[in-house]
């Protein structure tokens, strides 16, 4: 490790987010040169986490649950990227504990600039009308604890991945050889898409712009996009496969069904059916522009156009 070089701390690297965000980190030039990986997980034996140390990372262990570790993780960083998993678990008060963990070991560690991936409360948002998108509320009481300690601060907020909407929203109906994608909106509402493979494009703007982005909030999305855009590029992107393709508006109860029925929870389906409400209603990130975020990157954000003909269940249409 080079003494010259500052060290940044990921957490989650072997995961989708600080995957990318370690993936970007060892191989751009501008940011190799200044930096070194610091790669956290739980299991440093895993493939992934071998894979990092191979491209130049430290790979080390750490608990979210345990405030210790995490400050012998964090001991020496300059920066801290941190991301937590509440589909893990499903407990909001667990995923609101491990960040503030991690919050509070940044902040004893004397970190400069702490990166969390967050989302906005849409309790507050909806004025109690979506109360139950866990989520998105737990990573936002995170980031008012972060701001309220007084920790140097950005916040990277994720929109919609593509990689969910192939085979879980937007499916082939064998019976009617037909392609349809539902979900409980019109077709008219508002999409933030986003690759999770572009996290890192995102926390190196944050990185090489921190004057400017302390305190603020970085949307993670490449475009707005409603439903029935994404259907329509789909289908020119397939002209064989899409030709009958369509937007479904499903109603709520059948939505929720649907989601019981692949053996979620009753308050998950609840969790899940309000995310969706919230696009058509008062917007994944309150309706706020991306246009300040985007004049940060450097690196181009990929298109729907381009992630469709690059996912692995897409691959083979024609």
């Amino acid at each position: 490790m080079s003494p010259t070089k500052k060290i940044i701390t990921i957490f989650g690297a072997t995961g989708s987010q600080g995957g990318s965000v370690a993936n970007i980190f060892l191989h751009d030039t501008k940011l190799d040169a200044e930096w070194t990986v610091r790669a956290v997980t739980r299991d440093i034996q895993k493939e992934k986490a071998k894979t990092l140390a191979a491209n130049g990372a430290e790979v080390v262990s750490a608990d979210l649950n345990d405030k210790s570790s995490l400050l012998a993780a964090i001991k020496g960083s300059t920066a801290v990227f941190a991301v937590t998993n509440y589909w893990e678990k499903l407990d909001k008060s667990l995923e609101v504990q491990q960040g503030k963990n991690l919050v509070d070991a940044a902040k004893e560690a004397g970190v400069e600039h702490f990166i969390w991936s967050s989302l906005l409360d849409i309790n507050k948002l909806s004025g109690g009308k979506l109360p139950h998108v866990y989520h998105f509320d737990g990573k936002a009481e995170v980031e008012e604890y972060a701001r309220s300690v007084g920790l140097p601060s950005t916040f990277f907020l994720a929109g919609c991945y593509m990689s969910n909407f192939p085979g879980q929203n937007f499916r082939f109906d064998k019976d009617n050889n037909k392609w349809t994608y539902s979900l409980p909106v019109p077709g008219t509402a508002i999409i933030p898409v986003f690759d999770v493979d572009d996290t890192g494009k995102f926390v190196k703007a944050a990185i090489l712009h921190k004057d400017q982005t302390l305190g603020k909030r970085l949307l993670g999305a490449t475009k707005y996009m409603t439903a029935n855009e994404l259907v329509e590029r789909f289908k020119k992107a397939f002209p064989e496969a899409g030709k009958t393709a369509s937007y479904q508006q499903l109603p709520e109860e059948v939505y929720k069904n649907i989601l019981k029925g692949a053996g979620m929870p009753e308050f998950v389906a609840q969790e899940l059916l309000e995310n969706m409400l919230l696009l058509d209603s008062f917007g994944y990130y309150g309706k706020e522009s991306l246009d300040w975020t985007h004049s940060l990157l450097e690196d181009k954000l990929t298109t729907w156009d381009e992630f469709v003909k690059k996912t692995p269940l897409w691959k083979d249409l024609k």
